[in-house]
Order: C-alpha cells, then structure tokens, then sequence
C-alpha cells in the first residue's frame, strides 16, 4: 500500500466472550472464542511476507495468542503501554449498564472510577508512538481496542478524546503511516485474505480472483 514513510499494522485480538457481549475488558484475562482464533489465524497470509523491524503485544493473553496464531508468537515482545484502558470498577460491564448510573457515560469523555482518563491512556500512547517513529522499518502491534483509538488520535495529533471516532473490529487489522510529512490513516479494519478468498471462491466455484 502506498505511502511515503514507514507503516505501522495494528491488530486487535480475536473475538472473546467479553467481546461479543459488549463487556468492557481491561485486565481480565479473557481467552479467545474458537471464532476469534479464527480471526487471528487469517491474519497470517497478510503478515506473512511483511519484514517488521518493530513487533510488540499488549501483555493479555486475548493479544498475546492473537500475535501466536497470526505467526508473531516467537518474536512479538510484550509492552504493557498496549495493554487495554484500565476500566477500574467498569471492568466487565456494558456502556448500558453503566449508563443505569451514571447516564450519557462515555469512557473517552467521563470519568472511570478507580480506572485511567484519556489522558493517561494518552500518555501510554505517546511512548509508543516515540518509540515507533525512533524505529527504522515498519511495525507490528497486537492490542485492543480502545488503546488503539487514542494511539489512532494521537499519531494524527488529534487529542485522546478523538479516539472516539474510529471503531476497529476484533480480529482485524489497520494501518498507519504517512502522506509526504503529514501522518495518516491508510486502512482500518481489514480482515483475513484467506477468508476474502474462501467466500469468494465458495460464491464464484472455479473461478480465479
């Protein structure tokens, strides 16, 4: 894909439980579901070829086992600035149960009691970032889903609370980069190619893509 700098691929892990329902997960340690190691297995053919200079995983076992089954298990080194945002006492409920009592609740714009605020998670963030742009080549990181949106804001210079405007499924993958100096979005919820190939074989029998 074209751009004029290095890239750098985020992956959130796999489907889990917690995941599907819509549970807010942070330090629990959820495994993957069989679909969500589905997901993280095709990744692989899009990974496959790429050289990496830089591979690190969020320190959970939903990314750690997403990095192993997209083929990064061997070299893919645990950074606890990937771990998900500290929810505190949200871990494990729905933005609809927390809004029960504490209405209009959005964890990138209200507080999170005994949790992380946007700016903290931002500040997690900005160290990646630091450490990313001071690696020649591109990089590889396996997280979650709302630490990847405000590293997402942050790579653009938009404040953490702009996080809020990307949404990235489970078992996909996007890419950031840069257009001249300007750093961009090139992509954002790709899904496994073997996967793309597998439904369009089964739709078009016989037929090469």
């Amino acid at each position: 894909m074209r751009s004029s700098g290095p890239q750098v691929v985020l992956v959130r892990h796999g489907e889990t439980e917690w995941s599907l329902s819509g549970q807010h997960t942070s330090f629990s340690d959820l495994p993957l579901t069989p679909a969500g190691e589905k997901q993280a297995t095709d990744l692989r053919p899009q990974l496959s070829h790429w050289k990496f200079s830089l591979v690190l995983t969020s320190p959970r076992t939903r990314a750690r086992r997403t990095a192993e089954l997209a083929g990064f298990g061997k070299t893919a080194v645990e950074d606890g600035n990937l771990a998900e945002w500290n929810y505190g006492k949200y871990e494990g409920l729905t933005t609809d149960d927390i809004r029960k009592a504490d209405p209009g609740w959005t964890v990138f714009r209200h507080p999170t009691p005994e949790g992380e605020s946007a700016s903290q998670v931002a500040a997690r963030c900005d160290e990646l970032i630091a450490k990313i742009r001071s690696t020649s080549g591109d990089s590889l990181l396996f997280a979650h889903s709302h630490v990847l949106r405000v590293l997402i804001a942050r790579w653009l210079g938009l404040p953490p609370e702009d996080g809020c405007h990307f949404v990235i499924q489970t078992g996909t993958l996007g890419i950031l980069s840069y257009e001249h100096e300007s750093p961009v979005i090139l992509s954002l919820n790709a899904t496994g190619f073997r996967q793309e190939r597998r439904a369009h074989f089964e739709a078009h029998p016989g037929k090469k893509i």
